[in-house]
Order: C-alpha cells, then sequence, then structure tokens
C-alpha cells in the first residue's frame, strides 16, 4: 500500500531524513513503556517489569507486524521485508508477536503471564492510539470513498490522490484511547487477574470488527475468494476470547466470595 496522501512522509533533523510514521511508532512504544512504569509504581509491582517485558515484547511486535503485513499484503523482493521505515505493519501480527515476546519474558523472570498481560493491555492500546496517526503519513488503512459532500473534511474524511476517504485511522485512534482510559480504570478497580486482559480483547475486537466493516476493501484483506475480511475474523475470536474469560473469571471471583462470605 503506498503512500497516496498529499503530505510528506519525512522530515529533514541534522541531515538526517526521519520518517514520521517510524517516528509515530518510535513513540507509541515509548507511551507504553512508561505507562507500564506508571501501573507497576502505583500497584507497587516490580520496577524493573516494564523494562524486561519490553526488552522481549517490542523486538518481537516488529517483527510479527512486518511479517504478519508481508504475508497477507506481499511485498516487492525479499529486501523489501526489511524496510520497515516504509511503513507496511500489521497491528495484529504486532500483537501476536507481542505476546510471544511476553510468553519469553514471563518464562525467563517467572513472571505471572496473566498479571503481565494485565500490565500489557492499557499500554498495548495506548500504543495502538497513538501508532494510527502514523496510518496518515503512511497513507494506508483509510476507509471508503466519501461521497457525500457534508462528509468531506477533516478529520471525517481524509483525501488521499485526490479522493475523499473516510478517516477511519483517526476514528480508531480515538475508540482505542477511550478503551485505554476505561482499561486504566479496570486496572485499578478490577479484582483477580485476567479482567484487563479480557476486557482489551473485548473493548479492541469489538473497535476492529466495526471499524473493519468500512475500510477501502483495497486496504484489506479476505479469506480466499469469500467477503470475510481477516481482521473481522481475528477480532470476532478476541471479542469470544475475551468474553469467555471474563464470564470464567467473574464466576471465580463470585464463588470466591460466596465462600469466604
Amino acid at each position: 500500500m503506498k503512500n497516496l496522501l498529499l503530505v510528506s512522509q519525512t522530515f529533514n533533523f541534522l541531515g538526517l531524513n526521519i520518517s514520521y510514521y517510524g517516528l509515530i511508532m518510535a513513540l507509541a512504544m515509548l507511551a507504553g513503556v512508561l505507562c507500564a512504569g506508571i501501573i507497576c509504581k502505583k500497584k507497587h509491582y516490580d520496577i524493573l517489569i516494564p523494562i524486561n517485558l519490553a526488552l522481549w515484547a517490542l523486538p518481537f511486535a516488529i517483527v510479527g507486524a512486518r511479517l504478519y503485513y508481508c504475508a497477507f499484503y506481499g511485498v516487492d523482493s525479499f529486501i523489501d521485508i526489511f524496510k520497515v521505515w516504509e511503513g507496511g505493519m500489521a497491528i495484529y501480527g504486532g500483537v501476536i508477536g507481542g505476546f510471544i515476546g511476553v510468553l519469553i519474558a514471563c518464562k525467563i523472570h517467572k513472571y505471572s503471564l496473566l498479571t503481565a498481560c494485565d500490565i500489557a493491555a492499557p499500554c498495548l492500546i495506548l500504543g495502538q492510539a497513538i501508532g494510527r496517526f502514523g496510518c496518515y503519513f503512511a497513507g494506508c488503512c483509510y476507509g471508503v470513498e466519501t461521497t457525500s459532500e457534508l462528509l468531506q473534511f477533516f478529520p471525517i474524511s481524509v483525501k488521499i490522490n485526490g479522493v475523499w476517504h473516510l478517516a477511519t485511522f483517526f476514528y480508531e485512534a480515538f475508540f482505542n484511547f477511550i478503551g485505554f482510559l476505561l482499561l486504566m480504570v479496570l486496572t485499578f478497580k478490577a479484582k483477580g487477574k485476567g479482567v484487563v486482559t479480557a476486557g482489551y480483547f473485548i473493548i479492541y475486537g469489538t473497535t476492529r470488527a466495526v471499524l473493519e466493516q468500512i475500510r477501502d476493501p483495497l486496504e484489506t484483506l479476505t479469506i480466499l475468494n469469500t467477503q470475510i475480511r481477516i481482521s473481522q475474523l481475528v477480532s470476532l475470536i478476541l471479542i469470544i476470547t475475551g468474553t469467555v474469560m471474563l464470564y470464567i473469571l467473574l464466576k471465580k471471583e463470585s464463588k470466591k466470595g460466596l465462600e469466604n462470605g
């Protein structure tokens, strides 16, 4: 998916040509790590947890995001796989890769997986909210063509190659930020491990499933010759997984309350 927006993709800093997309992604990762630090400090966890998780999760997330994109959307040559600064990273691939990194970190440092995921979940969706702004400069993840002149204004729509399209990347950024606030409330109010993680699955899965429906067909990938979009299928799996997790956790907490009562 090449950049079709009438904006610059890069800026010059001290003689270096820096990609807006890469810069925004770096800021998204930094925000996630700082958020994890705040959570650990407030909940009196080991302050090294965010660093230890990030050292494994972030590299795996970058690799996963790129490989997922290349596997489903394709690249012109093998060497293009390594050109992450040009854009072309899929969020779900990043989530999968990041989870593998968290698994490894938990194994090495003897962390509880659910606790680690509960710490990571609000940080992840915050990073996703910030990262979606990179899509504006990369010229990807936009919505269907906006035919009504009433909707042809920023940030409801963006002009791509002279044609107005729904700015679905901005919609997702907005709802991801709302999701971040909700997950932060759960982080400090919910009882039991796994509730925040389940909340992430449900919130992000729902957001993505709905917005994927109005995404431009050229910016989506379907399963074989069907109309089923891969991202919507993954979103549905997340929603179901999160709902089942939440039901089991709440039932377990309710049973514990009855026994203690």
